[in-house]
């Protein structure tokens, strides 16, 4: 079961020596999947750290235990496997975590060996939310946090060997990343202008031609009616208004023919007058009409 595991975990047989044959696997980039199945303890450590240093002792014997306990016990070591450091948001060492069929929690209590051992015996951990989805190990947003904080060592090495072995002072060094940072932001921006104009290209403004409508009222047929018998008696008196006209303007004709040739004197202001009569009731007509007002086109 141990030579399994160390397989697994890609550990050599010093370091199976030095941690005693210990059944504490090394968790890495590569290898971080195994922790989706089963029943886990996980510890996030540093070298570096006197509390990680503290626990080793307590986690050593875990994992021992491990077998009994029907768990497995691995280690991350944040100054080798930033990754995980950034998918798992571990901020403080260190930083247990039980991990139980994909669903992680973040384990706050005790670290003594005792409360651990009870944590997983008494099943404690069923007592505590786990991590929600959107932040979960193997969601979408912490793969992006695993590769941020990948870039960020990147560029920390980056700075050490502009600084150590080409011998660039720190301010230069700050300016190249400067530099790059803003080069790469302008080739971003040109990006995705390129992506947004073939998604959504601009189109050219046509000038919008002014259309003019006319809105024309509804007459109901009583209306239509109405307006075609006014209509018809316009039209019977305009036709008579000119009958009598026409017959009037031929007596006038004729009399001022008979005058003429009779005598050569003008017509009397009594016969001036009489023909102003007779014209006024024509005069009259187109007065008095009613159509004429409404629809003055047929006048």
């Amino acid at each position: 079961m141990c030579s399994i595991q160390a397989n697994m975990a890609g550990l050599t047989r010093a370091d199976m020596l030095k941690y005693g044959r210990s059944n504490v696997l090394t968790v890495a980039d590569a290898n971080w999947t195994l922790i989706l199945h089963g029943e886990w303890m996980i510890k996030f450590y540093a070298p570096w750290c006197p509390a990680c240093q503290h626990l080793q002792t307590d986690w050593e014997n875990l994992g021992r235990q491990s077998e009994s306990l029907g768990i497995s016990v691995g280690r991350v070591d944040v100054t080798q496997q930033p990754g995980l450091s950034g998918r798992f948001l571990v901020t403080t060492l260190p930083t247990i975590f039980h991990a139980k069929d994909g669903n992680f929690r973040k384990y706050v209590s005790s670290r003594t060996i005792e409360d651990i051992q009870a944590y997983v015996v008494q099943k404690k951990w069923a007592m505590v939310e786990p991590v929600p989805g959107w932040k979960s190990p193997s969601s979408l947003l912490m793969s992006g946090m695993a590769y941020l904080f990948r870039l960020s060592v990147w560029i920390r090495q980056i700075h050490t060997y502009l600084m150590n072995t080409l011998g660039i002072p720190s301010w230069g060094s700050y300016v190249i990343f400067a530099i790059i940072t803003l080069f790469m932001g302008l080739m971003l921006g040109l990006m995705l202008v390129l992506i947004a104009d073939c998604i959504w290209p601009s189109r050219p403004k046509h000038r919008e031609n002014k259309t003019v409508v006319i809105v024309k009222e509804e007459v109901s047929e009583e209306e239509v009616e109405d307006i075609l018998m006014e209509e018809k008696r316009a039209s019977d008196l305009d036709n008579e208004s000119e009958r009598v006209s026409g017959d009037e303007s031929t007596e006038e004709e004729g009399a001022m023919s008979d005058g003429d040739a009779g005598n050569d004197q003008p017509p009397s202001e009594g016969a001036a007058e009489s023909s102003v009569r007779k014209r006024k009731p024509q005069e009259g007509n187109c007065h008095i009409c009613k159509i004429c007002k409404a629809t003055p086109a047929i006048c």
